[in-house]
């Protein structure tokens, strides 16, 4: 009897713990993905970092990108946005190619969301990832595409994927127009190779007027198909709550700015583990009271 009863108590205190796991790994996601634009992060003052106050993301519903500017392809070749527009949307998303953790977060969510939308790239829409690094070439752009291709795993779909480098005056025609504001900052050698910056990514019309933004790095497939629908009839949606994943988090006491996300993430999974082991310590040790006190009532009673 006891052995069966051990048995359900393990078993249910094996789904608390997995319960408990989802729950903080979720919050830990939370805390990492997604700050508010006008709320403190984590580790900083109740004001935004000065290193935050040129970056940010401003909706221009309706405004119209413009598709003379020449960008490089994932080839070499040159090509005019125009290319890419005229009979079918676009989802356009600003990135640099080597960030070390938010723009490769922004591009993973976009192609697994896309894995269930049941609209084809190339052919029922583009997906045109331009990057805001004009130090970037072709080569970073041609990587990008290929591992991109591969998590979405669709191969056929190539030539829907357009992952562009460009000069800077054409990136800042873009951003610009597009109302994605970026600061360039230090990198671990203290050279100005990496960048503070906001993620989103953008519908498109076939006429190239910017329908509608999706903020963050996880997007949801539902969304995304009925915005590209809407936008290949040339509607114009509504503004969405300025939320934002901002790529830098800025110490005011070392005067450094660091990857929030590997923190948060490495600092919440070692509280989970402590947290989990901690309670089921407990639970197994109470059964272990629990039968020894049982064997020593009943060899007395015996007895």
């Amino acid at each position: 009897m006891y052995s069966t009863n051990s048995a359900k108590k393990t078993r249910t205190v094996t789904r608390l713990a997995a319960t408990a796991l989802l729950c903080l790994a979720a919050l830990t996601a939370s805390q990492a993905q997604v700050s508010r634009y006008d709320e403190k992060q984590v580790g900083t003052t109740n004001e935004k970092p000065n290193i935050l106050n040129g970056v940010g993301i401003a909706q221009h519903l309706n405004q119209q990108i413009p598709l003379d500017l020449t960008f490089t392809d994932e080839t070499g070749k040159p090509v005019q946005l125009a290319s890419y527009f005229g009979t079918k949307p676009a989802i356009l998303a600003l990135v640099y190619y080597q960030c070390p953790m938010l723009c490769s977060e922004e591009l993973n969510g976009l192609s697994s969301a896309l894995q269930m939308v049941n609209l084809v790239p190339g052919k029922d829409f583009n997906i045109v990832v331009v990057s805001i690094d004009p130090s970037e070439g072709t080569d970073l752009a041609a990587a990008k595409k290929r591992s991109y291709l591969r998590r979405y795993g669709r191969p056929e779909t190539a030539a829907g994927w357009h992952f562009m480098t460009g000069t800077q005056p054409n990136i800042d025609a873009l951003t610009k127009t597009v109302g994605f504001s970026y600061v360039k900052i230090p990198g671990p050698d203290g050279k100005l190779t990496q960048f503070a910056h906001a993620s989103s990514i953008q519908i498109v019309t076939p006429q190239g007027k910017l329908a509608q933004y999706y903020m963050g790095v996880e997007y949801s497939p539902k969304d995304i198909r009925l915005g590209l629908v809407e936008a290949s009839g040339n509607h114009i949606g509504s503004p969405v709550d300025n939320i934002l994943t901002y790529c830098y988090h800025y110490d005011p006491q070392s005067n450094k700015h660091s990857l929030i996300i590997a923190r948060v993430v490495q600092l919440g999974g070692a509280v989970t583990l402590v947290m989990l082991g901690g309670f089921m310590w407990i639970m197994f040790r109470r059964d272990y009271r629990a039968a020894h006190e049982k064997l020593a009532s009943g060899t007395k009673v015996n007895g």
